[in-house]
C-alpha cells in the first residue's frame, strides 16, 4: 500500500526509472549493431595493372600519404590490392572483385585500371593515381569538373616530350635522328608526339615514329630504330611500356641506343635516363 501511494505522488521519477529500465533492456538485446557501428573500418580498392617486379605493388608514398592522415593499413584502414601482372584481361576480373567486397573507394593505377574500374561500377568512387589524358580517356569531363564517379589526378604534361628531346640532344654528340616508340592504343600519345615533332623542328632532328600497339611489338620497333639508323630512342608513356621496363632497357642495350623514358622505374631497370613527373609525390597526394 505505501508503495502504491508513493507511485501516485511521484509519477515523474517512476516514469523515469521505466524509460532508463526499457532502455537498458533494448541495449541489452542489440548491443551488436552500436559497437559494429563504431568499429566500421574503411576499406579501399587498389587496381593497377603492373606487378611487384616492375612497380610497387604496394607501393610505399600511398600507405605514406594516408597515415599523415591519419588511416594506419590493418589498424584503421583496409587495403585490397589487386595487381594484374601485367596481365591487362585480368583487370576487369580484379575490378568486379573489388565491387564484390564493397569496397568504400577504388584508387586506379594508370588509364587501363581506371577502364576496368569504370566499368565495373558508377556509384563507388575512383581515384586515379595517375592518367596522362584522363579528358580524352572519357573517363572525366573535364579537368576543373570532374563530374561522375571518378577523380584523382593527371600527369598530363605534353611539353615535357620536348624536354626529353632536348635532354638527348644535349648527352648525344650530333644527334640528327630519333626513333620515337609510342602507342596509338594510348590517349596522351598524340600530344606527346605533337610536342616532340615540334622540340624535333627547333633542334633540327628528325622523327622516326614507331607504333607499338602491343608487347610483341617492342623488339620489332627497336629493330626498325637500328635499320632506320637512329641515333638515339624517346620512348613516350603508356601502359605497354609500363609493363616492361626491363625488356626496353635491354634492347636499348643491344641496339647501343641511348635511350630517355618517362618514369624512374625504367632506369632502376637499366634504362639510360628518364624525365617525368614525380609519381611517388602523385601516390602520397592521391591519399587526399
Amino acid at each position: 500500500m505505501t508503495a502504491l501511494v508513493q507511485f501516485i505522488h511521484t509519477p515523474i521519477r517512476s516514469t523515469q526509472f521505466i524509460c532508463l529500465m526499457l532502455c537498458a533492456v533494448l541495449v541489452a538485446l542489440c548491443p551488436s549493431a552500436v559497437a559494429q557501428q563504431q568499429r566500421k573500418i574503411p576499406r579501399l580498392g587498389f587496381l593497377a595493372a603492373s606487378t611487384g617486379a616492375e612497380e610497387s605493388s604496394r607501393p610505399a608514398p600511398v600507405n605514406e600519404g594516408l597515415r599523415e592522415l591519419g588511416y594506419v593499413e590493418g589498424k584503421n584502414i583496409v587495403i585490397e590490392w589487386r595487381q594484374a601482372g601485367g596481365k591487362l584481361d585480368r583487370l576487369a576480373t580484379f575490378a568486379d572483385e573489388l565491387v564484390r567486397l564493397k569496397v568504400d573507394v577504388i584508387l586506379t593505377a594508370g588509364s587501363t585500371a581506371t577502364r576496368a574500374a569504370k566499368d565495373a561500377t558508377r556509384t563507388i568512387p575512383i581515384v586515379m593515381l595517375q592518367d596522362n589524358d584522363p579528358v580524352s580517356s572519357g573517363f572525366i569531363a573535364s579537368l576543373a569538373r570532374p563530374g561522375g564517379n571518378i577523380t584523382g589526378l593527371s600527369t598530363l604534361r605534353p611539353e615535357i616530350s620536348g624536354k626529353r628531346l632536348e635532354l638527348l640532344k644535349e648527352i648525344v654528340p650530333g644527334l640528327s635522328r630519333v626513333a620515337v616508340l609510342g602507342s596509338s592504343n594510348n590517349p596522351g600519345n598524340a600530344e606527346g608526339l605533337k610536342e616532340t615533332e615540334l622540340a624535333a623542328a627547333a633542334l633540327k632532328v628528325q622523327i622516326q615514329y614507331l607504333d607499338v600497339r602491343g608487347l610483341k611489338d617492342i623488339e620489332a620497333a627497336f629493330q626498325h630504330a637500328r635499320t632506320g639508323r637512329a641515333d638515339a630512342v624517346l620512348v613516350l608513356g603508356g601502359p605497354i611500356f609500363n609493363v616492361k621496363p626491363k625488356e626496353l632497357a635491354e634492347h636499348a642495350a643491344k641496339g647501343r641506343l641511348p635511350t630517355i623514358y618517362v618514369r624512374q622505374n625504367f632506369v632502376n631497370a637499366g634504362g639510360l635516363m628518364s624525365y617525368g613527373v614525380n609519381l611517388a609525390d602523385l601516390q602520397r597526394r592521391a591519399a587526399v
